[in-house]
């Protein structure tokens, strides 16, 4: 079947050869011999039809190639021309008369719905749509390279290939965006410590004392007897290594007391104002801070081998912005604060890791130029209490208080994350530029080893005190 479609198709082709040099026979032959017309560049969109009116009865209809365009005989002085796919073809009329007509069919894709489409997608811009084949080219000018990816995309299911021809017009300068952002933390320490250590050095010839170990307690350093002969009583000497904060000692009751009360508290405030400037649809990052090292171990035939990789701590923002037609700013925003976490370090083979102590968000917003707005904000409240009491005495109604201690700490961290974003325009020229006012000054316009100061340094000292001349 393929080959017979082969043989049909070169069939064809001879054919319109034959009838080509026939025509060409029929100009040459003077009056009295049938002339051949030629109409030129009829065109037919795929899936559609043309109507042909001949001005004579049709004999006979032929075309060069049936796979492109179908033409058939509608009446005896109309003839059908289907495009059935991309191409050219060339078809021949003959009349009863003998009258040759040669029609040259150029079949193209339908293209009204992609240009329809994309001057309604970009009504402000300027799109032209062409076929050639298999192909569809765009040309024309856009605003920017975003309209002319998506006008590509939008026209790829009418064709095979795309030939993006868009140009893209220059336009104004972008605006700059700056994003202000302000990282607030806060954090509040207090303690609360209260305790009671009693201490006998002899009372009712008894050495003793009572702690709940929870505070440092006096030490007994030695004790003596005093014979019956020489009187009563127990001599005796302790070592006081901390009196805490309440020392109370009676000699003629041989009895002593120390007294831990003690309320502490603690402000820690950090504050960051990071300040970022980019254009339109282009991510900035900002990071201050360190790296700290962290060892890996190494696996296949490096096994067992350590090598070390930092970790990165401290303030970070990514943030992308994106101008709307409502003339605000929306924003990706992703900022982080991180701090090295020793208290939940681990230790591996020798290796001391820290923690990190992490807090972070990613949010979407939309704000005016100006406007703020807090993305974030962490209250963090922890309380910590230690209870210690002698068993037996701690019991004991009003006294009992003298044989307990306890110790409580609260902390509480708060963090909050604002951002707002402004338009800025670079300097002008003319403008006055901004300087950092040293306490003196940090690069003189004079150096000494420059030609200016050798030169300065030389006519002082061909000059005497005072500006004068040497003699």
């Amino acid at each position: 079947m393929e080959a017979g479609n082969i043989s049909m198709k070169a069939l064809y082709r001879l054919e319109n050869s034959l009838f080509a040099l026939a025509a060409s026979l029929c100009f040459a032959a003077g009056p009295g011999v049938a002339v051949a017309q030629t109409v030129d560049d009829v065109r037919v969109i795929v899936g559609k039809s043309v109507v042909v009116d001949y001005p004579e009865d049709i004999a006979r209809i032929s075309t060069s190639t049936p796979d492109v365009v179908d033409a058939v005989p509608a009446t005896t002085r109309e003839i059908l021309l289907h495009g059935k796919s991309v191409g050219a073809a060339t078809v021949v009329v003959w009349s009863k008369s003998g009258q040759r007509t040669f029609y040259n069919v150029n079949v193209e894709l339908n293209l009204e719905p992609v240009r329809r489409l994309l001057k309604e997608t970009f009504p402000a811009e300027d799109i032209q749509v062409h076929g050639a084949k298999d192909s569809v080219s765009l040309t024309g000018k856009v605003s920017a390279q975003a309209v002319a990816d998506r006008a590509a995309v939008l026209a790829t299911p009418a064709a095979k290939s795309i030939v993006n021809n868009l140009s893209v017009v220059n336009g104004p300068v972008e605006k700059q965006i700056v994003l202000r952002v302000k990282f607030a933390e806060l954090n509040r320490n207090s303690a609360q410590s209260f305790g009671v250590s009693l201490l006998s050095t002899g009372a009712t010839n008894t050495l003793g004392r009572t702690t709940t170990q929870q505070f440092p307690a006096p030490q007994g350093k030695e004790l003596k007897t005093i014979s019956p002969s020489q009187g009563t009583g127990i001599a005796s000497e302790f070592q006081l290594t901390d009196l805490l904060n309440v020392f109370l000692f009676r000699p003629d009751l041989n009895l002593g007391a120390f007294i831990k009360a003690l309320t502490t508290q603690g402000v820690l405030q950090i504050l960051a104002e990071p300040n970022l400037v980019t254009t339109n649809g282009k991510e900035a990052s900002f990071h201050v801070g360190g790296e700290f090292p962290v060892p890996v171990l190494q696996g296949g035939a490096n096994a067992g081998a350590v090598t070390i990789m930092f970790r990165e701590y401290g303030i970070r923002l990514h943030f992308n912005p994106t101008i709307t037609p409502n003339k605000t700013i929306k924003m990706h925003v992703r900022p982080e604060v991180s701090t090295i976490d020793l208290a939940n370090a681990v230790t591996l083979s020798g290796f001391t890791i820290p923690a990190l102590a992490t807090r972070k968000m990613e949010t979407d917003i939309e704000l005016g130029e100006g406007q703020s707005f807090v993305i974030g904000g962490l209250i963090d409240d922890r309380m910590n209490e230690t209870f210690s009491k002698v068993p037996g005495l701690a019991n004991i109604p009003i006294l009992g208080a003298l044989f307990k201690s306890r110790q409580e700490s609260k902390s509480k961290m708060e963090l909050i994350v604002m951002v707002t974003p402004e338009f800025t325009m670079p300097l002008q020229a003319t403008d006055p530029k901004p300087s950092i006012n040293f306490p003196r000054e940090f690069l003189p316009s004079e150096l000494p080893n420059t030609p200016a100061g050798m030169s300065r340094q030389s006519s002082k000292a061909a000059s005497g005190p005072a500006g004068k001349p040497r003699k």
